[in-house]
């Protein structure tokens, strides 16, 4: 197993930072035990990273940091160990440090496909769903509802195996297999773990369920804001489009702010269709791999600001496409636009009342303000992507269906973090939860994040159970809450 000692980490945005005390590299179950026993002795913390693709400080530690990137095999699939009559010809089981790209590859060499994706496919499949990340489509919920079983590594080294009260796992098997381990199979531990933070221990594998291999294609149409919000509220939009999304030009050109409106749908597999029909715009994608494309834009933005509205609104023009037919996680990653250096934050708003068209009124007089007053701008349009509601406890899908609405910001683009801080407190009004994943300033003062989710004290109680000893505390779990703080005086 490599180990570094004291060697610099930073995520790929660049803007954490964490000196552990040591990194490891673990290559097996074992040392992922062995390293959480050697840790509690020494007094320490243990925190894994994932690719490192979050913009919060979840990942911080000044103890030992895990990296995942030896344990990215496929693991085989154990029948005996399931319940009779459980479904197996969609299941697939993978260690944590399997990056979605590779998952993808995987599934669809055994004929299958992942049920839904974000826009990007370099994140560690645990990495992803331990934070809810989520794609688009109001019938699919965040990527951690498609996991079935969780093998994770707590307090003590010990391992438990996770699942819903009705889990797929056998436990008279089970447990004869594996007498040293600990099957829970309750609803509560399951919607507690699913979505952690890396708070409750180390996972080590997943058992997914994914589906037959399937196609999508997407198109990309313009509209305006005004009219979207009438789809919106008809409703239509959700009920005929598998994947529904919408960027926004934070600003009006000549009376009216510019969207772009992209669908995907199911198809059949693509056949005899030209080129630009299977490949993503060419122009697109080249202007996108232009390296240092970045430090252009925050020239052209710092030397010309009033030009960003019309920047924004050419972008969204050039990625108009009348139809890209492909397999389906080549469609839903968005291509080489993932390469172009950001911060981002994302916050959730319910459906509901229309909540979410009233908070997206106000993110967009907050951008115009900003603009008129502070000479601050938006280098990125505002994305809007919904998502059906979930079960697990601290999804900011929980309880209803979610609009999350993403906010970009081009590395480098002037007051990026002020005007992110001033969306989230704005957001709170209208029911907002912040990606845990992303920027965020969410702080355990006034119970913030336990008024924000009903389940929050359940969450707590599991989270105690596996964190016993703070193995798994974090600068992050402290500022957000979880870490309670006391003070004795000297």
């Amino acid at each position: 197993m490599k180990v570094k000692t004291r060697k610099t980490w930073r995520n790929v945005a660049r803007n954490q930072v964490a000196d552990p005390l040591r990194i490891y590299w673990p290559e097996s179950l074992d040392d992922v035990i062995e390293i959480i026993r050697e840790a509690e002795d020494k007094g320490l913390q243990v925190r894994a990273v994932g690719s490192g693709h979050s913009w919060s400080d979840v990942c911080l530690t000044t103890g030992y940091l895990l990296r995942p990137e030896k344990l990215n095999k496929v693991l085989p699939l154990d029948p005996v160990l399931l319940r009779d009559g459980v479904d197996t010809s969609t299941l697939f089981q993978v260690e944590s440090g399997i990056r979605i790209r590779a998952l993808n590859d995987a599934l669809w060499k055994n004929g299958l496909s992942i049920i839904n994706m974000g826009g990007y496919d370099m994140q560690t499949i645990v990495g992803a769903f331990s934070t809810s990340t989520h794609g688009s489509g109001i019938t699919l919920g965040p990527i951690a509802d498609s996991i079935e079983s969780i093998d994770i590594v707590s307090d003590g080294g010990k391992v438990y195996r996770i699942e819903r009260s009705d889990g797929i796992t056998d436990r008279t098997a089970y447990e004869a297999q594996y007498p040293d381990r600990t099957l829970v199979q309750e609803d509560d531990w399951f919607n507690a773990v699913a979505v952690s933070m890396g708070c409750m221990g180390v996972i080590y594998s997943v058992i997914l369920r994914a589906m037959p291999q399937y196609y999508l294609n997407e198109i990309r149409t313009l509209s305006t804001w005004e009219q979207v919000k009438k789809d919106l509220r008809q409703g239509d939009v959700f009920t005929e489009n598998r994947h529904y999304e919408v960027l926004i030009n934070p600003y009006k050109v000549r009376g009216e702010h510019r969207c772009l409106i992209t669908t995907r749908n199911r198809t059949e597999k693509p056949s005899g269709l030209p080129l630009d029909k299977v490949k993503r715009r060419f122009f697109a994608e080249c202007m996108a791999s232009i390296p240092r494309l970045y430090k252009v834009l925050n020239l052209i933005f710092d030397e010309l600001p009033n030009l960003a509205p019309r920047i924004i609104n050419m972008a969204l023009r050039g990625i108009v496409d009348d139809g890209f037919a492909n397999r389906n996680y080549k469609v839903l990653n968005i291509g080489v636009a993932n390469e172009i250096p950001a911060y981002s934050s994302e916050i959730g708003f319910p459906l509901e009342d229309d909540l979410y068209i009233k908070a997206v009124g106000r993110i967009l007089e907050i951008a115009e303000r900003n603009r008129r007053q502070g000479h601050l701008y938006h280098t990125s349009p505002i994305s809007l992507r919904f998502i059906k509601g979930t079960d697990i406890f601290l999804s900011p899908q929980y309880g209803g269906d979610t609009c999350m609405v993403e906010i970009f910001f081009v590395r480098g683009t002037q007051g990026v973090f002020e005007m992110m801080y001033e969306y989230e407190v704005e957001s709170y009004a209208y029911s907002g939860r912040p990606h845990w994943g992303q920027v965020n300033y969410l702080t355990g003062s006034h119970d913030l994040v336990r008024s924000m989710y009903p389940k929050y004290d359940a969450w707590i109680e599991i989270y105690q159970k596996l964190n016993k000893n703070g193995t798994f505390d974090s600068p992050f779990s402290k500022r957000v809450g979880f870490v309670e703080h006391t003070f004795t005086p000297a």
